[in-house]
């Protein structure tokens, strides 16, 4: 199986002054959308509530770790490249945390105090150990309950290709960042899943003549530059990455992807 992530990295304008302070979460009863709702202007492609219920479940598994190793490898990764940045974050988020591998690779001397989001309670309630005085937060991606200039960093690791409203997700985050603020994240893009793609689609094109998608779109590599100058990005790093995973089947992959992807 080979996985491609599109690293994301970028920082926002410096404004020329800043009328005032804004900490903490904004008056609303949830950062969660309830079940049903969405973005009038998105097409939705995913069912975020079914996403959630199987996050809660995923989470639930007697020994979730065993699924995790490409969560952890990658949350490894964009804790390297937040220590690459000379500067410390005394305010950080995580947007779609899982169970916060980003955070146990980070060092309370960089990072004084980290909010995890996340739109599964039942992830919320089982995150890794890490140093860093942490603050969860039961929220969607695409709806985040913070007021604007809140943070100094926000990170995001293997979610956001599961929102359907990527444009509003990304001017969420700036709106929550402050001048000059840094956004360090990865997603699913391009080839990932390629192997399993063509697979289903020659099996079922042999059998009934044509096919049907069995796997979820990726954002391409192309797009992003433009979605991030959008939502008002500047400073922009977009460059991909491949993790190869062998599997003895098709079988085997599709029992690890209904747990972590």
């Amino acid at each position: 199986m080979r996985l491609t992530r599109l690293w994301l990295e970028w920082r926002r304008p410096p404004a020329v002054r800043v009328l005032g302070k804004n900490f903490g979460v904004r008056k609303v009863a949830s950062g969660v959308s309830s079940p049903g709702s969405a973005s009038p202007r998105a097409l939705n492609i995913f069912d975020r509530d079914l996403k959630r219920k199987q996050k809660n479940w995923a989470a639930r598994q007697p020994d979730p770790m065993k699924f995790d190793y490409v969560r952890e490898e990658v949350g490894s990764r964009i804790a390297d490249r937040v220590y690459d940045i000379a500067r410390d974050f005394p305010l950080a988020l995580d947007v779609g945390c899982g169970r916060g591998y980003i955070a146990q690779y980070l060092n309370k001397e960089t990072v004084g105090k980290f909010f995890q989001a996340d739109i599964a309670e039942n992830t919320l309630k089982n995150t890794l150990e890490t140093e860093i005085p942490t603050v969860t937060v039961l929220a969607d991606e695409e709806f985040l309950p913070f007021r604007e200039n809140t943070f100094d960093l926000v990170v995001s690791s293997l979610s956001l290709h599961w929102v359907n409203d990527l444009p509003r997700a990304l001017e969420q985050i700036h709106y929550v960042l402050k001048p000059d603020g840094v956004f360090i994240g990865a997603m699913f893009g391009g080839d990932t899943l390629y192997e399993l793609r063509c697979s289903l689609q020659l099996a079922e094109t042999e059998r009934e003549g044509g096919f049907s998608p069995h796997v979820s779109p990726f954002t391409a590599v192309n797009d992003l530059g433009h979605l991030l100058g959008k939502a008002g990005f500047n400073t922009l790093t977009v460059d991909t990455d491949e993790i190869q995973v062998n599997y003895p089947g098709m079988f085997e992959l599709m029992e690890d992807l209904q747990v972590y992807f």
